[in-house]
């Protein structure tokens, strides 16, 4: 029970996830190209962003513990290696905690730049890298039968 609910909040926080970070990215290349101030509600914009992603992160990191699939790891992980989906859930789709962190950097790094368009670019490269890493390990068969 509490697993499945786990599982079913975590994908349906990824639509979030990915809303917010697109919405972030396009707003930073805007930003920079309109060569616009850096305001306030550019900040909540991509803050949204990176408290959805850390949400999705804290919420991937439980489900992984809780998770059924975790018993296939026996015998050095062969098992899991041969099992495209296995594979996909217990060693690539982790690897979404990648992007998770060079979302928390862009995020840090932005704050201490001194002019907006350096904002903006920071903001821009770290959250589209981040977006990128999160498009690949998505379990799109799973996801999308969701």
């Amino acid at each position: 029970m509490l697993y499945q609910l786990l599982k079913t909040t975590h994908s349906l926080t990824a639509y979030l996830v990915l809303g917010f970070l697109l919405f972030s990215v396009v707003n930073a290349l805007l930003g920079l190209l309109q060569k616009r101030a850096y305001t306030k509600k550019d900040l909540r914009i991509h803050l949204f962003a990176l408290i959805f992603t850390h949400l999705q992160v804290t919420l991937g990191l439980i489900l992984y513990v809780v998770t059924p699939l975790l018993q296939s790891w026996g015998a050095l992980g062969a098992k899991v290696m041969k099992d495209a989906y296995l594979r996909k859930m217990l060693v690539e789709h982790p690897f979404g905690l990648v992007a998770a962190i060079l979302i928390t950097i862009g995020w840090s790094l932005h704050k201490k730049q001194k002019t907006d368009r350096g904002a903006f670019k920071k903001i821009l490269i770290f959250y589209a890298i981040g977006l990128l890493l999160i498009l690949g390990v998505l379990p799109w068969k799973t996801w999308l039968a969701f």
